[in-house]
């Protein structure tokens, strides 16, 4: 018997709220940079585990951070005049049962990877400083099995998750937009690099979408290309958010420029970090790819952490996946809010408490639904282990 909750949520649908803040920092800013990078490691070290030793063995990458370098962006061209310095920082298992495993080397391999599919226009050669300090991790504690055969690890902290579905009208314009941006506009213009910013903020029925969009200096000639860049941002972000909404919206991109004195936000990598933008694991998105000041949020970083046991990733992925499951599944639901306890030692299919808080339609009741919601809660527990395999494959976003 697992403890789930069902109850209303008295704050009622943030969609009837006066004013919503949403925001999401694309794969190019320094603090998405830092996820991308902390969870492409995570990856590869439980996958070189299982390769090795057929299981998943202590680590965490949860704490990559990065410093800014310095850059002189210009017309046709700049360059990086400091590179950007990027440190894994974390725990690794090095050696388990009579073996070593090059974890270090392993890491590496992995943030190059990572930086050269998400940010092409950065040289891997001499505009960024990759660093590894990874310490050593006891392995002989942690394995995809807790001790004595149980087959559901036990969690490695007491912390909790936290999800959320539906999104809102607001949340996918804004989620949208950058996938958008950063997706097959980018492939198309090359002008825009990959730190795209996006903020959207609801007053009443009025949607506005403020853009931060780097834009690479050698794919634009003069000022003139540079303002065609930032108008191709402006209008495909507002045929996203129209196709999301029926409100009216209003999108204006890179409002810090001052065009006549010459301060555009051009940059010669494509990121902010180039030039003065530091960053950290779990400052920015949330598991659910946004942050969300409407609703509530844990501060865990998820990225980088490891899947097998650390609730800090799991629980944040796995009430998600619930709420998303129990809008999916039953009717009449508005809004669903769901967090999910753990107690250190205790297995993580038996969190302390699930508590979904749901907002139902007119002449829908709680009770109408209160079992419906514990039962694909309970279901989803009980199929918690299947959170680790879809993460280690890379088959869950982390931010």
């Amino acid at each position: 018997m697992r403890n789930v909750r069902v109850s209303e949520l008295d704050r009622g649908a943030v969609e009837d709220q006066d004013v919503e803040i949403v925001e999401r920092k694309g794969i190019g800013h320094p603090d998405s940079i830092c996820d991308g990078v902390a969870e492409a490691v995570s990856r590869a070290l439980s996958q070189l585990y299982l390769d090795r030793v057929g299981e998943v063995l202590h680590y965490n990458t949860d704490e990559t951070q990065l410093v800014a370098g310095r850059a002189a962006p210009a017309f046709g061209g700049g360059e990086v005049l400091e590179p950007i310095y990027l440190l894994i920082v974390g725990r690794a298992t090095k050696q388990y049962d009579g073996r070593q495993f090059p974890v270090e080397s392993t890491a590496l391999d992995a943030a190059r990877e990572y930086l050269r599919e998400t940010a092409p226009e950065l040289d891997l050669g001499t505009d960024v400083v990759i660093d590894v300090k990874l310490g050593e991790g006891s392995g002989d504690l942690q394995s995809v099995f807790s001790e004595d055969g149980v087959q559901v690890p036990m969690a490695n902290d007491t912390s909790y998750g936290v999800g959320h579905a539906p999104l809102t009208e607001t949340e996918r314009v804004v989620l949208e937009a950058e996938r958008e941006l950063n997706g097959s506009y980018a492939d198309d213009n090359p002008a825009l690099g990959p730190d795209v910013k996006i903020m959207g903020k609801r007053e009443g029925d009025h949607l506005d979408v403020t853009v931060a969009a780097a834009i690479v200096d050698r794919h634009v000639d003069d000022l003139d290309d540079y303002l065609d860049a930032v108008a191709g941002v402006r209008e495909r972000t507002r045929a996203v958010a129209e196709t999301h909404t029926d409100r009216s919206v209003s999108v204006e991109v890179n409002t810090a420029d001052d065009v006549e004195e010459g301060s555009i936000y051009l940059t010669t990598t494509g990121l902010s970090a180039e030039q003065g933008d530091d960053g950290s694991v779990g400052r920015g998105n949330r598991a659910n790819g946004l942050i969300t000041p409407n609703r509530p949020m844990s501060m865990e970083a998820t990225s980088g952490k490891n899947p097998v046991n650390h609730i800090g990733k799991i629980y944040n992925l796995l009430s998600t996946e619930v709420a998303e499951a129990v809008v999916a599944e039953v009717d009449g639901i508005r809004d669903l809010q769901v967090r999910i306890l753990s107690q250190i030692g205790r297995p993580i299919d038996e969190p302390h408490v699930a508590d979904a808080r749901v907002v139902t339609d007119e002449g829908v009741a709680v009770d109408d639904v209160r079992e419906e919601v514990a039962a694909i809660a309970d279901r989803k527990l009980a199929e918690v282990t299947d959170v680790t395999e879809r993460a280690v494959h890379g088959e869950l976003t982390t931010f």
